[in-house]
């Protein structure tokens, strides 16, 4: 015959069930919080944004789809060296960790490039030539030095080879050559330092000391046209050096780089 429980066991008996059974809703419950947590996390995860440029914008949204992002163009710029429609520049930036459904702003290379009219810069200084030529959006490509009575005098303008007349329609951003004079006593200049500066000043700085940009290098983290136009100077050849003097039209080659260590140890050794 079993024997009856006692009032103290069965209180003791009953708490234990009790104690089991709330045990186990807690456990379940966790299973099921930390399922949640889990699903919540992987929607929410962070993917890293690829490198939308040089493509035009149906190869970028095949890739954004596939990656859960939103394109969005909202700028356009114009270079003539870049397939017209492709995307020059996007924020955030190739590699930045972004979440699901974040819009990516390009900036696309205009499919319509815009034009100027040629101006006449000849009889005019290398100096003031360059002047006029960046007020219509155009810039100073190689520089053609031939004898003349007058150093850095504008004989004639180029582009492409060839001879432009003044008042031809030309796209922006363009680069126009110049033949220039130099006189018989044949003045020379000193190759100045560039390294550590952006590529665009760079050039600037190479033209107004009447000097030409020879071959361009890239370093690895140099991955697109954007970077390349961006890029800062971390070597050139000749070196800077201002007991050497060179003639006027030389040639100063150049090795350019995004890597922010390369830079910042340039500019460190400067200091």
């Amino acid at each position: 015959m079993k024997k009856s429980l006692t009032n103290k066991e069965w209180m003791k008996h009953w708490f234990t069930k009790e104690l089991l059974k709330t045990a186990a809703i807690f456990a379940g419950a966790l299973i099921l919080i930390i399922i949640f947590l889990n699903i919540i996390t992987r929607h929410n995860s962070e993917f890293e944004v690829p490198d939308f440029s040089g493509m035009n914008i149906e190869q970028a949204k095949e890739i954004a789809d596939d990656a859960s992002l939103k394109l969005e163009v909202t700028d356009s710029v114009f270079l003539p060296k870049m397939a017209r429609g492709s995307i020059f520049r996007q924020n955030p930036r190739v590699g930045s960790l972004v979440k699901k459904n974040r819009r990516i702003l390009l900036t696309i290379n205009s499919l319509q490039p815009k034009k100027v009219a040629m101006p006449s810069v000849i009889g005019y200084s290398l100096r003031q030539a360059k002047a006029e030529l960046v007020a219509k959006q155009l810039h100073v490509g190689r520089l053609y030095y031939v004898p003349d009575m007058a150093t850095n005098n504008v004989l004639s303008q180029r582009i492409n080879g060839s001879y432009i007349a003044p008042g031809i329609m030309v796209e922006t951003e363009s680069e126009i050559d110049l033949e220039l004079g130099i006189s018989s006593e044949g003045e020379r200049t000193n190759i100045p330092d560039l390294k550590g500066l952006p590529v665009t000043t760079a050039k600037d700085l190479l033209i107004d000391n009447s000097l030409n940009i020879g071959k361009i290098k890239y370093d690895e983290s140099v991955k697109n046209y954007s970077d390349s136009i961006s890029g800062f100077v971390i070597s050139q050849n000749p070196v800077s050096d201002s007991k050497a003097s060179h003639p006027l039209g030389s040639f100063v080659e150049l090795t350019v780089s995004v890597d922010k260590v390369k830079i910042e140890s340039l500019r460190t050794k400067e200091e």
